[in-house]
């Protein structure tokens, strides 16, 4: 072609291929915007109880509880925890609803695909690097485990910015006294702690405890699906114990006041860390082998090991944890909890937006206090399991100030 002329085929073929990009662009904006509710409205469901009625005297007595949850994955999910959503369990409306004093939000960095209680290999793909990119995280969270903690904790202050009578955050004693004071007066505030899932979250580095600890995390599982460079998970491949990087790593999180949290832990990890840790261990939700036969429990002997060093146990909402998560079914796992540990070891632990089912949400927790009544527990032990013991446990051992 010779210069001058000009192809007439040329502006149609921009045309198509403007339209072309023009579309894709608005598929992928839809499939960001839709993908992840679609897919966390399969997973973190609610199966409908047919009876939610509740006694007057159960009414009564929850609203006088301290209620405490040692355990929710909601900060992983595209939700607005300001706003009563209709997808998943944990809002700051829901928790309102449900009285709840203190929840523990525990910040999921890596889940393997395939995912189950018996074996996961480390190498496995990883399912949470496809969900930051479907629900538009920041780059630095495609490929750093530490980014996706420091990112969830970002979100869990934008929330609390945004909805200061909602909720606040809590790092210390003196944190938590606030909290009380503030409900003593009237305010039905929520108080937000920050845990880890696994110690994966630490890319292997040991600075990062600080760096994690400075944004507002007081609370580090050790493990979680897999094992890890801290030791092995109970549903990992190798059943090993601390290794030496877990022993300088549980060091740090003592000098820093962590509370340490065993609730994915190999048995030999958990063995390893009560020889060694200074303080006591917490399992944030679980049910009791000898309750519930499941391979996510580990035996009634690490238990009592555990709570005879003044731990504190979280039972779970699910089934695979309880064997029947039903408000009475949970109720009778507390209560052959209490039976076995003792009514100071025992707590909530729901893992809520863990990607399980329940049968309640986080406005629904007077179903446990009416269930325990329903058993005959006595008020002073409800009180104690449904957030007395977290209450004073975490005073016991959050920093000071």
């Amino acid at each position: 072609m010779t210069a001058g002329h000009t192809h007439p085929k040329r502006p149609i073929l921009k045309v198509l291929l403007l339209g072309t990009a023009l579309t894709f662009a608005i598929a992928l904006g839809v499939l960001l915007l839709l993908a992840p509710g679609l897919a966390e409205r399969g997973m973190n469901t609610v199966k409908p109880l047919a009876d939610t009625s509740l006694s007057a005297d159960a009414q009564r007595l929850h609203q006088r509880l301290w209620v405490a949850d040692l355990h929710a994955d909601s900060l992983l999910w595209q939700r607005d925890l300001t706003e009563r959503s209709e997808r998943g369990h944990v809002d700051f409306p829901r928790l309102q609803a449900g009285n709840v004093a203190l929840q523990m939000f525990t910040v999921v960095t890596k889940t393997p695909a395939g995912l189950n209680y018996h074996q996961n290999p480390a190498d496995a793909r990883d399912n949470i690097t496809l969900l930051a990119l479907a629900q538009a995280w920041p780059p630095a969270t495609w490929h750093s485990l530490t980014a996706r903690a420091l990112y969830q904790a970002d979100k869990l202050n934008g929330f609390i910015a945004r909805a200061p009578k909602q909720a606040m955050l809590v790092t210390s004693q003196a944190d938590l006294q606030t909290l009380q004071e503030r409900r003593n007066a009237g305010e039905p505030v929520v108080g937000a702690l920050l845990g880890t899932e696994g110690s994966h979250a630490l890319d292997g580095d040991i600075a990062n405890i600080q760096r994690l600890y400075d944004a507002g995390f007081r609370m580090m599982s050790l493990q979680h699906f897999f094992d890890n460079a801290l030791g092995g998970s109970l549903h990992g491949n190798s059943g090993s114990g601390l290794t030496e990087f877990g022993r300088r790593a549980l060091a740090e999180m003592d000098r820093l006041n962590i509370m340490i949290d065993v609730s994915h832990s190999a048995p030999q990890v958990v063995r390893d860390t009560l020889a060694i840790a200074t303080r006591p261990l917490i399992v944030s939700h679980t049910g009791t082998y000898g309750h519930c036969p499941s391979p996510r429990n580990v035996s009634d002997e690490l238990m009592q090991a555990i709570a005879a060093k003044g731990g504190l146990i979280g039972i779970g909402f699910w089934k695979s944890a309880v064997c029947d998560d039903t408000p009475a079914g949970i109720a009778s796992a507390i209560v052959a909890a209490v039976a076995l540990l003792g009514e100071d070891a025992v707590a909530l632990g729901s893992d809520f937006d863990g990607a399980v089912q329940t049968r309640i949400d986080a406005s629904q927790l007077a179903l446990i206090t009416q269930a325990l009544l329903d058993k005959g527990v006595p008020e002073a032990v409800i009180a104690k399991v449904m957030g007395g013991n977290q209450l004073r446990f975490f005073m016991a051992n959050l920093p000071a100030q």
